[in-house]
């Protein structure tokens, strides 16, 4: 890749935001960003075959030709993407050792992205036996986040079989800045700016007590096969999504550990509401506080219902200026922290009001909590992410100055309430 500096734009919105989070970071963190992903191939997939899918997705999203113009740490900006793809005639190939695919894309994730100079991605060929198995996909969060690599992976596998089948050209990183910056986009950014003063000026303060090791950090995962129809049939009675379900669980079992009624709340904002950036690989993540009232009530139903209304407004104001929003904090040093953070990942062609999934005889088998060590910490102090998949619903959270008993605890109040309320065993 060559080392001349092309022409430089803004960041988006969602790139600044990454780039908020990881600007300061040690170089024995500059990895954390990072996360990885195991593709299966198609049998009789060839390296040539998988070297030009890959060209095509390169050609047809600037954010894997993107390189970053750092040096100023206050005015980052996105260079012009670079013509060239970075994929040889060669993709580097690692034979199969008998380790798990997923946990081989993982060791990718150790070496950090140098974004100055380095596109935000690499790719290696998972080989058995001299052939093709599967590509491990590495990338760094400001190029793609979980609903971009998702897409990533369904356009590589279209790529592989009929490239001609892939559609228009979608934007850029860059259009969506341009749009951002623009006369409606500074609108937009300034009602989101007022929307964060007034819930940071107006929320009582509330935090969990700290129980842990002070600077420590706990994650644990809740995985239930119950949890998932339990969820969907209480989203149908309050007529919201089962995210809205999952997180009126979640804020009412922190809000019992806090003593209060009222909770600030960060949600993530995936920020693709709108259809024209649905199909954009870039980072559109962000941060946005929510509201909840009455968060410790015994009905779980109306408190969806809050929390889905709640959300909705948070959501309006999900793209803004995270620098703007650090000033704003600045100048009003007693606004209140969130007490805690929710992501309900969203991927391309799910969606959180599905049909009511059938009870099937897994959905007996007992909760099973596993804990991990954290691959990252940029994250808020007490941070849940739920996940829906065909085998249940699973929910990680990752809590800092907290114990392990008191993060358990959190997580067992927040499964046991959605069975009771959907009168499960």
């Amino acid at each position: 890749m060559g080392e001349h500096m092309s022409a430089a734009g803004p960041l988006s919105l969602g790139q600044l935001s990454v780039w908020h989070d990881i600007r300061d970071l040690p170089a024995h963190r500059r990895h954390e960003p990072n996360n990885a992903a195991a593709w299966p191939l198609p049998r009789g997939t060839d390296a040539a075959q998988v070297r030009t899918a890959l060209r095509t997705l390169a050609a047809r999203h600037p954010a894997l030709r993107t390189r970053y113009d750092l040096k100023d740490p206050d005015a980052p900006r996105q260079l012009t993407p670079d013509a060239d793809t970075g994929i040889g005639d060669t993709l580097p190939a690692v034979p199969d050792d008998g380790t798990a695919p997923d946990r081989r894309a993982a060791e990718l994730v150790h070496e950090p992205f140098d974004l100055g100079r380095q596109h935000g991605w690499r790719a290696r060929l998972l080989t058995r036996d001299g052939a093709p198995t599967h590509l491990l996909f590495a990338k760094h969060h400001i190029t793609a986040d979980a609903w971009a690599q998702e897409l990533l992976h369904r356009e590589f596998r279209q790529a592989l079989t009929d490239p001609d089948g892939l559609g228009p050209t979608p934007p850029g990183p860059a259009d969506l800045a341009a749009e951002q910056y623009g006369p409606a986009g500074l609108r937009r950014q300034a009602a989101a700016l007022d929307h964060w003063a007034d819930l940071l000026s107006h929320a009582p303060p509330a935090a969990l007590p700290r129980t842990g090791a002070a600077g420590g950090t706990v994650q644990a995962t809740l995985h239930s096969a119950a949890a998932r129809p339990a969820a969907h049939a209480l989203a149908a009675r309050a007529r919201v999504s089962v995210a809205s379900v999952v997180l009126a669980a979640y804020v009412r079992s922190v809000a019992r550990r806090c003593g209060t009624d009222t909770l600030l709340v960060h949600l993530m904002s995936a920020n693709r509401f709108a259809g024209r950036w649905k199909t954009v690989v870039t980072s559109m993540n962000q941060w946005v506080p929510a509201l909840v009232e009455q968060a410790r009530t015994d009905d779980l139903v109306t408190l969806a219902d809050a929390v889905h209304w709640s959300g909705l407004t948070a959501f309006r104001h999900g793209m803004h200026d995270v620098t703007a929003v650090a000033a704003l904090r600045a100048r009003t040093p007693d606004a209140t922290e969130p007490a805690c953070a929710f992501n309900y990942v969203a991927v391309p062609g799910g969606s959180p009001l599905d049909a009511l999934p059938p009870q099937a005889p897994q959905d007996a088998r007992p909760p099973t909590l596993t804990w991990e060590e954290p691959f990252t910490t940029i994250s808020p102090r007490c941070y849940a992410r739920a996940l829906e998949t065909d085998a249940g619903l699973s929910v990680r959270l990752t809590a800092k100055d907290l114990g392990r008993e008191q993060c358990a605890e959190l997580l067992r109040d927040l499964h046991d309430g959605l069975l009771a309320a959907a009168g499960r065993p």
